[in-house]
């Protein structure tokens, strides 16, 4: 016991996983795994003045069994004197609702659960129970269906600073004759014995083939192979981050991946790919191969081509360099609203996180009419109606600084060779019915500053609130 225990406080010190006073949930299924887990760090926390909290999530799959794995959660709780959150989630029903598996759709709702937690104790860990013999499973599994050198890496014993995995030097015999040295009794959950799911086949008939058949040591191999993997994917992953700041770009909701990148090595710019698509969507879920190869030829295809993947991610070619955004990341522009903005007051527009701030100068104060894009001057004066913002509308004309005639918005748009995607997104102050700037581009002829003018007017253009950086 007391080897297995060093062992556990060995692999939390190897990886950092926990600091003095943290606060840890603690994934508590009823298992062997994560009973142990629970019982383990409940020994260890005086070593670095844990408070550990317990999360179970009945997914109310097996009728009785699981009524009964929630109430010995419970109980176990209350014997260590551990606060216990439990959630049932009908994953029957929910599965269907969203297409997936049962057992995604179990992984999705303990995730949205324990982040749920966290959120809401100001917790600094969450801790989970996978151990050496399932990040062996998980690069098996990962090699019958294709993987790359990341996958190959299997689980990772800490992801995001967050997520920590104090067992995952342990083998599965090492924590059941624990929890059996311990009388903790855990609960057995009769499906981890059917060959339902393809873990379980391959932890109940492809691993022991493999065992009686080629190598009596696959568990010891494949985690040596996955190792091996993290280290050199660790390295290129650090390289490739460095390029990442040098080639690409996030301007609002879309991120830019400049044509130089695509001059880079296959492994650098796939990767710098799929980062950037992590920036965006949040994460890569069903991306695969074919998907990155789907942008390298779009960026190859020429200007103004578009794909659409998984996750309404939309890559366009603007210029040979790949934008990639959501499909409704800028739908509120579409919706062709229009908002007054008020003057000595900062405006904010929530639906697009802009704020407009309008302020009169005083009779002293003299305008910096130093290039700035997102801060302009008109003349007061000139100024009839209301001051609103709004995106373009069809018939739009507007008079450029400098010029006597007007001409069409469209037209304009084109000689600034602003990408045809972009040009709905584009916010415009109008006095009126007149268009006074293009926000980021031109200030209208018809309300310029000049020697004449009485009363100046500053218009800024934020993104977000006043904290924030210019629109």
């Amino acid at each position: 016991m007391f080897v297995l225990i060093d062992k556990v406080l060995n692999t939390i010190n190897q990886y950092n996983m926990f600091e003095k006073n943290d606060k840890v949930i603690v994934a508590v299924s009823g298992g062997p795994d994560s009973v142990c887990l629970l019982h383990l760090l409940y020994t260890l926390k005086g070593d670095f003045n844990l408070t550990l909290y317990a999360a179970h999530v009945n997914h109310c799959l097996r009728g009785e069994e699981a009524d009964k794995d929630e109430e010995y959660v419970e109980e176990f709780c209350r014997k260590l004197g551990i606060e216990c959150f439990v959630k049932r989630v009908d994953i029957k029903k929910l599965s269907k609702e969203r297409g997936l598996s049962s057992e995604s759709t179990g992984r999705e709702a303990r995730y949205e659960f324990f982040e749920e937690l966290y959120k809401k104790l100001r917790a600094d860990k969450i801790a989970l129970a996978h151990n050496f013999n399932d990040k062996a499973e998980t690069v098996l599994m990962r090699i019958i269906r294709g993987t790359g050198m990341e996958g190959l890496s299997g689980i990772k014993a800490v992801r995001s600073n967050i997520f920590v995995r104090p067992l995952i030097n342990i083998k599965r015999e090492s924590i059941e004759k624990y929890c059996r040295d311990n009388k903790l009794e855990p609960r057995i959950d009769k499906t981890n014995l059917e060959n339902i799911y393809t873990r379980n086949k391959v932890r109940l008939e492809l691993i022991p083939y493999i065992e009686k058949n080629f190598n009596s040591d696959i568990i010891n191999s494949l985690n040596r192979l996955a190792d091996t993997m993290a280290l050199d994917n660790d390295y290129l992953e650090a390289t490739c981050k460095e390029k990442y700041r040098n080639y690409c770009e996030k301007k609002g909701g879309k991120v830019i991946i400049y044509k130089e990148a695509f001059k880079e090595h296959e492994a650098v710019l796939s990767r710098l790919l799929r980062f950037a698509i992590r920036e965006v969507k949040g994460n890569l879920y069903n991306i695969e191969k074919v998907h990155i190869y789907d942008l390298i030829n779009l960026q190859k295809s020429g200007t103004g081509k578009k794909i659409t993947l998984p996750g309404d991610l939309v890559g366009f070619n603007n210029y040979e360099n790949i934008e990639l955004s959501i499909a409704e990341v800028n739908k509120v522009y579409k919706e062709k609203k229009e908002y007054t903005i008020q003057i000595e007051e900062k405006n904010y527009i929530e639906a697009l996180n802009l704020e407009v701030q309008l302020r009169l100068l005083n009779k002293d104060e003299k305008p910096d009419f130093k290039e700035k894009t997102y801060i302009k001057y008109f003349d007061f004066d000139k100024i009839k109606g209301r001051i609103t913002l709004r995106t373009r509308k069809n018939g739009d004309r507007f008079i450029p600084l400098g010029m006597k005639g007007s001409k069409k918005l469209k037209d304009l748009f084109m000689d600034l060779k602003i990408p045809q995607e972009e040009r709905d997104y584009i916010p415009l102050i109008c006095f009126g019915d007149d268009i006074a700037w293009i926000v980021g581009y031109r200030i209208s002829e018809s309300y310029k500053v000049n020697s004449d003018t009485k009363n100046i007017l500053e218009i800024t253009v934020r993104k977000g609130n006043s904290n924030e950086r210019p629109y």
